[in-house]
């Protein structure tokens, strides 16, 4: 049983905060006057590694000087998980009530409100699976046979595909409504426009810290070392679209117009405390997907949607600990066959759904396929994401008081563009 360290920092930590002592997620930031660097949160403020590395505060012989002086992560995430860890210890020792850190805080403290969130780290390649049993099942009941919802390869591997990198994007981006190709129901022949049924899809995604040579393996056991941290994840979805175009081959430009991601980098140190079983898996797994311990974790997941005039509705209330297929696996069958992995590689973990409808991640099944209204505030209601309307994703972990949140994924969606 894992327990938290008693720690109290000289820094003011609003009661709630996603930025806790205990948690000192990773990200990219700048200011107005001054070059983007790496940061960690701590309640409403920002931790600045490099002026910390400048003074003298980080002394780790394998952080190179200027290591944090930049405008992505993945320096830092190629470093041994080792390092990984003893960087974390000594940020929370200089965040401690007491350390001399506290006589600087005027160059290594910024305001979150004052400052810019980046990417935090270049993504390599992007792979979305598809882990949700609940999820699964909806979609098959929806669109195939509801008494063999599963396809019969679903409980014996994770089922994924590879997405498109060059269009993710950072929390607070908007996004264009995409055009395509649909197929209007009774209809033989394709129409051109704007997507009629838009979607957000509640996920969360894993950051890949190691590189990989072509032919080499990760196994289970070694999956964990390779995993840096993770970020709330919306790939977006153009349901008509999608509709459309993924027989035979699985999604394409329904998919690929923007998928979001929350700014800060969740370790997974800091949410080792929050390890759960998962559910079981039947029939039983083949070899090299087999495990050993917890791989689930307990993360509070939320959805709301703000219309542009409106008060903000939460719609969804779902949690991590409910995926069937967990991060080892995926990683372990992702490289099964070879594939190398780099780090900055992004694995989305697909829609995140519970058993209850009001757990349910995307709004083609809070609508059942546009078949019902979703309530919002003020008697508003929605089937699919309207323009202008506002989606974000919130996501915490709580346990014994101690509180390890990501922070927010939002995005406005805007009309489609000429």
């Amino acid at each position: 049983m894992t327990t938290f360290k008693s720690l109290k920092s000289w820094v003011s930590i609003p009661t709630n905060s996603d930025f806790s002592i205990h948690n000192l997620p990773y990200g990219v930031f700048s200011t107005s006057n001054g070059s983007k660097r790496v940061g960690v949160a701590i309640g409403t403020e920002i931790l600045d590694l490099n002026e910390c590395q400048k003074l003298g505060l980080l002394n780790i012989s394998e952080l190179k000087k200027g290591i944090f002086d930049n405008d992505k992560l993945n320096n830092f995430m190629a470093l041994a998980p080792t390092v990984w860890s003893r960087t974390r210890s000594i940020i929370q020792e200089i965040l401690t009530a007491g350390h001399e850190a506290e006589n600087h805080r005027d160059k290594i403290l910024v305001p979150q409100s004052s400052a810019q969130m980046h990417m935090p780290f270049e993504v390599g390649d992007y792979t979305d699976f598809y882990s949700s049993i609940e999820h699964a099942t909806n979609v098959g009941k929806m669109f195939r046979d509801p008494e063999n919802a599963l396809l019969p390869n679903w409980k014996h591997l994770p089922v994924g595909y590879h997405g498109r990198s060059s269009s993710i994007i950072i929390d607070g981006t908007p996004i264009h409504r995409p055009k395509g190709q649909q197929l209007p129901k009774g209809e033989s022949q394709p129409i051109f426009g704007p997507c009629r049924l838009m979607d957000f899809e509640l996920e969360m995604a894993f950051v890949v810290g190691k590189n990989t040579e072509i032919g080499e393996s990760i196994s289970t056991k070694q999956a964990e070392d390779a995993i840096f941290g993770m970020v709330l994840f919306n790939d977006w979805s153009a349901r008509d679209i999608q509709k459309w175009e993924y027989v035979p081959l699985g999604p394409f430009l329904g998919k690929s117009f923007a998928s979001t991601l929350s700014p800060w980098v969740v370790t997974m140190e800091a949410l080792k405390p929050f390890k759960v079983k998962g559910p079981k898996q039947e029939p039983s797994v083949l070899e090299y997907l087999k495990y050993e311990g917890d791989h689930n974790y307990d993360i509070n997941l939320l959805v709301g949607i703000q219309p542009k005039d409106g008060e903000e509705s939460i719609i969804c209330q779902s949690n991590y600990k409910y995926m069937y297929w967990n991060m080892v696996q995926q990683l372990a069958h992702h490289t099964i066959n070879g594939c190398n992995v780099r780090t900055g590689d992004l694995m989305a973990s697909g829609t995140i759904s519970g058993k209850t409808e009001d757990s349910f991640g995307s709004m083609l099944e809070l609508s059942w396929a546009g078949s019902k209204e979703v309530q919002l505030k003020n008697n508003e209601t929605r089937k699919f994401i309207k323009d202008y309307d506002t989606v974000t994703i919130r996501g915490f972990a709580e346990k014994d008081g101690v509180r390890v949140g990501f922070g927010q994924a939002s995005g406005q969606v805007l009309p489609a563009k000429d």
